[in-house]
């Protein structure tokens, strides 16, 4: 049986539809156009570089001190910043507003300072920066603006007379950090010395052996061996008296009498007497 294939109409559909769709996108363009996407703002241009410029002014700003008889004198220094323009520009212009500048740290300076006595310069500096910290002229960032920061020091005149002050106080500390010191040493050396010389009154030998140490130590050792020996009698007829329990010292009960006795054996042994005689 044979097969037989018969042509269709396909072809000519596809051919068809070839020369109409073109046709159908534009009549939807036309008719229903597309809604545009909403789109944001365009992203802000970014801004060029901070340039920055710092200014040492040469001579100081005089502001008057409590009583208004001395100035205190303010020590300044500008930190200028800008925008758009070279760090030669900007130090021109900040050198153009020097004056300006500075009318206006003396109208932020001048009531803080009659608050404060005229040798209280350090005082008026701590809150005078507190006042100016963050701030800046002018306000608007689109000019040149400056920072302030400032040193405070005294009338000369304050100076002078705050030198003996400070002469004398110095004076007194370091007196008394040596005097410290040689407490100190002495202390010390003394510790030294009782411990030497308790360790050579322990040996019989050693009054003999100090000689070789040096003139100097054996003439004190020797001084202070003949001390201790003159005190003994004098310590010894005491104790004896007290054991014998005399009645002008008051002595009667027995625990005393005990007492004595052994301190007069302890003394005796420690000093290398013999026994006490009945």
């Amino acid at each position: 049986m044979s097969i037989h294939h018969y042509p269709t109409t396909r072809p000519l559909a596809q051919r068809s539809r070839r020369w109409w769709q073109p046709l159908w996108h534009l009549l939807l363009r036309l008719f229903f156009p597309p809604k545009p996407v909403p789109v944001g703002p365009p992203p802000p241009p970014p801004l060029p570089p901070v340039v920055t410029y710092r200014q040492d002014v040469p001579h100081p700003i005089l502001v008057p001190a409590k009583g208004d008889a001395f100035d205190f004198r303010l020590h300044v220094v500008y930190t200028w910043r800008a925008r758009h323009m070279s760090v030669e520009e900007l130090r021109l212009r900040a050198e153009g507003y020097l004056g300006w500048a500075g009318g206006v740290v003396r109208e932020q300076a001048i009531d803080l300072a009659r608050e404060h006595e005229p040798h209280c310069s350090r005082d008026l500096e701590r809150a005078l920066n507190n006042v100016l910290l963050g701030q800046r002229w002018p306000r608007d960032e689109t000019r040149p603006h400056f920072t302030v920061q400032v040193r405070v020091s005294p009338d000369e005149r304050i100076r002078e007379r705050l030198r003996p002050y400070w002469e004398e106080r110095i004076k007194l500390e370091c007196d008394h950090e040596l005097q410290k010191i040689r407490a100190s040493q002495a202390d010390d050396l003394t510790r030294r010395w009782g411990a030497v010389l308790q360790a050579l009154e322990d040996d019989p030998v050693t009054a003999h052996a100090a000689r070789l140490t040096g003139e100097q130590f054996a003439e004190v050792f020797r001084r202070y061996a003949e001390e201790r020996r003159g005190t003994v009698p004098e310590l010894l007829t005491l104790l004896r008296e007290a054991v014998r329990g005399h009645n002008d010292l008051g002595l009667g009960p027995s625990e005393y009498t005990e007492a004595w006795d052994a301190a007069l054996r302890t003394y005796e042994r420690q000093n290398g007497i013999g026994p006490r005689a009945n």
